[in-house]
C-alpha cells in the first residue's frame, strides 16, 4: 500500500487510545449527517450515506451513533458544513490533497495551512497538484471473499476498470460516477464491500526517506488532528523499513 492507505494503518489500525477513537468518530458522524441532510435517510436510495456508513462500519462505530447521526441530518437543525479541497506539497516534494467539512472556513484554512507551514511545505491553490492524481471510485473487499481471478471477472462484469489484489483484500478500481452501480453489481456477487468512496488515486508515487519522511508523517497527522479535515491523499511511497521505524 501507498500513500494515504499507509498512514490510516499507523494511525487507525494499531489501537489507537481513546481520545482519537472519539475524534476519528465525530468525523465520520460528521459525513453521515452531511450526506443524511443531503438526501433521504435511507442508505439504499442515498449513495453518499451508504459509504458514508460503511466507512463508520470499517471503523466500529457503534450503531447507535450511526443512527444518531443519520437523524441529526433529517433533523433540520443540523450543522450547515461547506466542503473544502486543500492541495499542496510536503516534506520531499510530495503532493497532498486534502478534504475538509467545515463550519468555519477561517479555522479551518489556518489549520490547514499551519500543518503545511510547520512542516516546511507549500499550501498551493485548487487544482495545484490535482492533475497528479486521478479521481476514482474504489470498493475494498477482503482477500477471502474470492480468489483474485474471480474478483477480476466479476468487476469486469460489472464495468469496473481495474483490480488490485494482495494477500490481505482486493481493491477495484472504477470510474467515480460508475461507484454506485459497480458496488451494487459486486454487491450482489460477494455481499457488502468493506468500503466503497471516491478516492484521490495518484498517478505516481514519490519515494520519501529518512528526515522528510519523519517530517511528513508529523504532517500528516497534524492534518488528521484537525476536526475539520476528513480525508488526507498523498503520492508518497515509503520502505518498510521506514514505515516500520515510523510506526513503532
Amino acid at each position: 500500500m501507498a500513500g494515504h492507505s499507509q498512514f490510516k494503518n499507523i494511525m487507525f489500525r494499531k489501537g489507537r487510545q481513546d481520545k482519537e477513537r472519539s475524534k476519528l468518530f465525530s468525523k465520520l458522524a460528521r459525513e453521515i449527517t452531511v450526506a443524511s441532510k443531503a438526501g433521504l435517510p435511507d442508505p439504499a436510495h442515498n449513495p453518499r450515506l451508504r459509504s458514508a456508513i460503511l466507512a463508520a462500519r470499517e471503523e466500529n462505530m457503534p450503531k447507535d451513533n450511526i443512527d444518531r447521526a443519520i437523524k441529526k441530518g433529517q433533523g433540520g437543525d443540523a450543522e450547515n458544513y461547506d466542503e473544502i479541497r486543500y492541495e499542496g506539497y510536503g516534506p520531499g516534494g510530495v503532493a497532498l490533497i486534502v478534504e475538509a467539512l467545515t463550519d468555519n472556513r477561517n479555522r479551518t484554512a489556518s489549520d490547514v495551512r499551519a500543518a503545511f507551514t510547520k512542516a516546511g511545505g507549500n499550501l498551493g491553490e485548487t487544482n495545484s497538484v490535482s492533475f497528479m492524481f486521478d479521481r476514482v471510485g474504489q470498493i475494498n473487499y477482503p482477500a477471502s471473499v474470492a480468489s483474485s481471478d474471480a474478483m477480476l471477472e466479476a468487476a469486469i462484469d460489472a464495468s469496473a476498470d481495474d483490480v488490485e489484489s494482495s494477500a490481505e483484500e482486493h481493491v477495484v478500481l472504477c470510474a467515480a460516477d460508475a461507484l454506485n452501480a459497480v458496488r451494487d453489481a459486486l454487491e450482489q456477487k460477494f455481499g457488502a464491500a468493506t468500503s466503497a468512496r471516491v478516492v484521490w488515486k495518484p498517478k505516481n508515487l514519490s519515494p520519501v526517506d529518512g528526515d522528510a519522511a519523519e517530517a511528513l508523517f508529523k504532517m500528516l497527522e497534524a492534518l488528521e488532528d484537525s476536526d475539520d479535515v476528513q480525508n488526507v491523499f498523498a503520492n508518497f511511497e515509503v520502505s518498510d523499513d521506514v514505515m516500520a521505524r515510523l510506526s513503532a
